[in-house]
Order: C-alpha cells, then structure tokens, then sequence
C-alpha cells in the first residue's frame, strides 16, 4: 500500500487502481495472455512517467508500458507487474504542413492522428485494422507495419525523432526533426521495434505525406501469386508507383470472412483462389483529373491494365470501385482478419517475411507438410503481398501442444530455407521467444543481451519478452 500511495502521489489518486484477471488491464487483445498486474498507473505527461519509473526502479518492480493494447505476440503480458498506460499522453502537440511533420505524444490513437492531419490535406500513412485503437507509442515499439507498407515503409521509416523514458527513469531527448543526422549511433532506432524493453516511448516526430487526390480500388482474381506479382509490377511501371495496398486474401480465408459476416457482399460472380485487393492512390494532376467520360484517369489506367492481363490469361475476373462505399467495402474484407483469425481456438499465428519471388513456393510447399503432421488443420490467412508479409494462421484439428510446437517449427523451417524470417510486423513478445532461440543468429541474440543489460541491468522494463532467459 506505502508504494500504490507513493504512485498516487506521483499521478493522483484516481489513475492508480487495480485490475482484475481478465480485465482490460489483464489481457491482451487475443485473451491468449490472461494476467494479474500488480496495479495500473496512469501518467499524464513525460515527467510523471519518468518519476514512475524512479520509484519503480527503486523498489525493483517490474514495469509493463501499454498503450492500446492491440498486439497479436503477448507483448503486454504483466503478471505481478506495475502496468504504465500511456493513454493519458494523448495530445497532438503540433502539425506542421510546411515541413510535413506532426509532434504526437505516445498515447495518440492512430484514428485520431489521422483526422488531425486530413485538416492540413495530409495523411499520415500507416493504417490497419486496429487503427480506433492503437496508439502511436506502441507502434513504434513493435515497428508496426500494415496494409501501405509497400508505398510508405514501416512504423520506422515514417518517424524523425523520439522521446524516450529509460529504464533508469531519465529522458533521452532525441525530438529531431532532421531527416538526415550523422551524429553517432542511431538511437531513435534502437528503441523501435524493441517493443518497450528498452524504454517507454512518450513522443514521436512523424512524418506526414501529401493526400492523395485520387484513389483507385479493385478486386482482382489472378490465375496465380507469381502472376499477381506480374501483375504488380506492371502496375507500378504504369502508373508511377501509385501502388498502395496490395493485399492476398485466399479463397479458404474468404470462406471464413463470410460464415462470420454472411450479409457481406461476395467479391466475384465465383469463387477464385488468389484474390487480390488492390488501392492506388495518386497526387499527380494528370491521374486524378475527370475524363470527359466522367471517369478518373487513374481508374481508367487501372481498368486498362487489368484489361490487358486478362486478356493475357493472368487475371480471371477484376471489378474496380466506382463509389467511396464499394471501396469501403473491398477494404472491410481484408481489415476483418484479425477478428476472423481470432474467432477459433486454437490458434498458431504464424507472422513470416518471404522474398517475392518465394512467396508462391512457400505456399505449395506449406500446405501438403501441415496436412501431413495434422490431418484437418485450416490454415486463415492473408498476405502484404506487395512487401512480402505473409500471415499464416492455422485451425489446427490436434489439441496436443507438442504438436502445434512442431506446427510452428515447420512453418519456421521452410520460411528460412526460402531466405525469409520468422517475424515481419507483429513483434517477438512472449509467443516468438522460442522461435528467437532456435533462429535468431547467436552472435546477434549475445548482442542483443549485451544491449539489455547495459540499458536495464535490473532487468524490470518488460521482461520475458524478446529476449529469451
């Protein structure tokens, strides 16, 4: 009780309660990790989370930062832990269209971020499912990824600078606004994607991109992956890199989609294996001008090339948006896949990265092993075909967890014999650590350790994730 009262000195009394097993609190998102913390604490600025973490530090209790609690790799699991939620740090410090950046603090929602700045005619690029939910400190610690990482990068490669709360509980300053700095060691990434292990992330400078004035969306059914790649370059080329989203949604995922939304419209008059959904979005005059056929000129390229494919064989059935609502309604199937994948126990979620060229022999290959170690195992899964991104979720029918490890490590094994990783956007958090000892290169992973130890040498920041004992 002396060291709760001490926190609510520091905070106020009513953000420092205790949460129930199971609670918001108490869970992740898949309710894969169901936990007792020893109480939540909610700052409200920098300066409290860095006195948080004094006292913490000081009693050597372990600390747990969360932000929307979104994640999919039990990386907010904090049994007898203090939990730090960092949904009070909300405020969008500053945006600033001139130089396109937006001064956010760690605990601004994704959604919100994205209607401050569509008031400048901005974006900020990252989008996903969660997006009403996840917020911006817990992106950057997990590297988030998403459905236009193939025009605009990951969570890292749209951030200039960081605010960050040491395990010590000092602040390191590094709120650049530079795009380019030389001045030793990268720490801003370091701390990315190191998924709160190393540090509580209260403020972010991210970059902003000009708003496309023009979208062109389509559904696209291919006579196989390696042609959906053709077909992807070809897009490219064409229309000047306005690819955006590229995203696979096989026809047994589709399936799913439907028994869970069965008022939901089909995408074709029939059923094809490789669907496609396809966005371009453009900022070039002449792709977003009106045709005298009332049509924008980037859909009519779009509709051209599809054409062109299908006469070629490559491309089976397309049917491209002609409304904001038919859109929305290409984007509902693919954003669904978090909440079809999670709708069946048990789960083996399996987040892998695959060259391009590879991903189509991963698929062939996967099945048939799968089928064979478990009989009647469903695989659900979608692609960020564009970057390579595959999530490999499987039903599987055995309820033996000796073997869905070996589930895990045959999807493992031919994902590293093809060039790939076990990991792409999801993070390593409690449900990855095997998957680190058995693959991640040694001399990295005594680094890696190095690293952690130099930073929290109590090892009370996050711990048991990423890093295996």
């Amino acid at each position: 009780m002396t060291i709760l009262n001490r926190l609510r000195n520091i905070v106020g009394e009513y953000h420092v309660f205790e949460e129930q097993e199971g609670g918001k609190y108490g869970s992740d998102w898949t309710h894969s990790y169901v936990f007792k913390p020893l109480a939540i604490v909610r700052p409200a600025d920098t300066n409290q989370v860095s006195e948080v973490v004094k006292l913490a530090n000081e009693e050597k209790i372990a600390i747990v930062p969360m932000g929307g609690n979104t994640g999919l790799a039990g990386g907010t699991y904090a049994q007898g832990a203090l939990v730090i939620s960092l949904e009070r740090l909300n405020v969008i410090r500053e945006v600033r269209k001139s130089s396109r950046i937006a001064v956010v603090e760690g605990g601004v929602v994704l959604d919100s971020l994205h209607k401050a700045v569509d008031d400048y005619d901005l974006i900020f690029p990252m989008t996903f499912g969660a997006r009403g939910s996840a917020m911006l400190g817990g992106m950057l610690s997990t590297n988030a990824g998403g459905s236009n990482v193939l025009r605009y990068g990951n969570t890292r490669d749209l951030c200039l600078g960081l605010e960050v709360v040491l395990p010590s509980g000092e602040i390191m300053d590094l709120m650049s606004e530079l795009h380019k700095d030389n001045s030793g060691y990268d720490l801003r990434h370091l701390m990315i994607g190191a998924e709160g292990t190393l540090g509580i992330i209260t403020a972010a400078v991210l970059k902003l991109q000009p708003k496309p004035k023009a979208y062109a969306t389509a559904m696209v059914a291919t006579r196989s992956l390696d042609d959906a790649l053709l077909l992807l370059n070809s897009l490219q080329m064409t229309t000047g890199g306005s690819v955006q989203a590229f995203e696979y949604m096989p026809n047994k995922y589709l399936e799913k989609y439907f028994k869970i939304f069965p008022k939901a419209r089909q995408p074709f008059a029939r059923k094809h294996q490789h669907n496609i959904m396809i966005e371009l979005g453009t900022t070039i005059k002449e792709l977003y001008e009106t045709r005298v056929d009332s049509k924008i000129q980037l859909i009519h390229s779009l509709e051209s090339i599809l054409e062109q494919e299908f006469e070629a064989g490559r491309v089976l059935e397309a049917v491209v948006a002609q409304n904001l609502a038919q859109r929305n309604e290409m984007w509902e199937r693919r954003e669904a896949a978090a909440e079809v994948t999670v709708s069946h126990k048990p789960l083996i979620n399996n987040d892998v990265a695959l060259p391009l060229d590879k991903i189509s022999e991963f698929f062939e290959t996967i099945g048939n092993r799968l089928e064979r170690l478990d009989p009647g195992i469903e695989p659900v899964c979608v692609a960020h075909l564009g970057d390579g991104n595959v999530h490999y979720a499987v039903w599987p029918k055995s309820q033996n967890p000796a073997v869905h490890d070996e589930i895990v490590e045959t999807v493992e094994e031919i994902v590293i014999s093809l060039g790939g990783s076990f990991s792409a956007e999801h993070g390593i958090g409690i449900t990855k650590l095997s998957s680190m000892e058995r693959r991640k290169n040694p001399i990295a992973m005594a680094v890696m350790r190095q690293i952690k130890a130099a930073l929290d040498p109590n090892n009370l920041m996050n711990p048991g994730k990423v890093i295996p004992k």
